[in-house]
């Protein structure tokens, strides 16, 4: 008898127990449920720049990467996206802040843009790079850090105006790349120098949060030499190997030559610009940076 009773107790007692979990299980959390985040029915992205941004020597004419990056927001995200493109070929900074605070229709499509994506310094740095200066890196290292200073200025007036027409929407920045690097992989001066530029674009436009550097350098450089080993092999085969300096004639020479490129990802036409392959992987490059930082995608809760 005393048996059947434990037997009939034990029983009691699972039986609360499973009543208690269930209870448990079933009752509301303490916290706030988190809102579903909803898609903007229409995003809008305005694109400034230099001739990365107008997306020159794009072959197919699909506008570089902001013709590309639409229908990639578009996909991903189901959604419409509206792009306004105010790239020109061969502005510095300091060109592109002048069209900002001449044009209208510029301030007024920032002041609306969800997000805004940006490619400056090239120009910069090549109107230091220009001439016999190539030849000497001494005199390169000295002017790069001269001028890297003046362009601090200029890059902090350009985000400064920008900001003041859209203190929000996230900005987009691009680095700049080395378009000779395959046929002078061991002329480091050039190399150095871009990484000093693009140091001082990256630490510039994080002070202008939300802000996000896009770094393409290495895959643009490099192109489709794409780890130590194809690199050290292509430095082997160069045929300046014992070069550490060139000449702006040898640069001249590369980008007059439109037959072909040893980077699979750079024009032909000059030798210098994307081609559309090229800009494809720049616009995945921003589309995994958009990707991870897409708040500008989502309606406000």
């Amino acid at each position: 008898m005393k048996k059947v009773w434990k037997w009939l107790l034990l029983i009691v007692v699972v039986l609360l127990a499973a009543g208690g979990a269930y209870y448990y299980a079933q009752r509301p959390l303490s916290h706030e449920p988190q809102p579903a985040k909803i898609v903007k029915k229409h995003v809008r992205l305005v694109a400034i720049g230099d001739s990365l941004t107008y997306g020159q020597e794009d072959e197919k004419n699909n506008g570089g990467y902001v013709g590309q990056i639409k229908p990639a927001l578009e996909k991903k995200y189901n959604t419409k996206v509206s792009t306004w493109n105010y790239g020109v070929s061969g502005d510095r900074s300091d060109q592109i802040l002048k069209r900002l605070n001449n044009q209208p229709k510029m301030r007024k499509n920032l002041r609306k843009a969800d997000v805004i994506v940006m490619t400056v310094g090239g120009n910069d740095l090549m109107q230091k790079l220009e001439g016999d200066l190539l030849s000497s890196p001494k005199g390169v290292d000295k002017d790069v850090a001269k001028a890297k200073l003046v362009y601090h200025k200029k890059l902090m007036a350009l985000f400064k105006a920008v900001r003041k027409q859209n203190p929000h929407a996230p900005i987009f920045l691009f680095s700049i790349y080395n378009p000779v690097y395959t046929y002078f992989p061991q002329v480091s001066i050039i190399n150095d120098s871009i990484a000093k530029w693009n140091q001082t674009s990256k630490s510039t436009v994080q002070k202008f949060q939300p802000a996000y550097f896009v770094d393409i350098d290495h895959l643009m450089s490099y192109g489709q030499y794409k780890t130590k080993h194809d690199r050290a092999k292509l430095m082997k085969t160069s045929k300046e190997v014992n070069q550490t300096a060139i000449s702006q004639k040898q640069v001249v020479a590369i980008m007059d030559h439109n037959d072909k490129n040893l980077n699979e990802y750079i024009s032909t036409d000059d030798n210098f610009h994307p081609n559309h392959r090229g800009y494809t992987q720049i616009t995945k490059a921003l589309l995994k940076q958009m990707e991870k930082h897409d708040s500008f995608m989502y309606e406000k809760s």
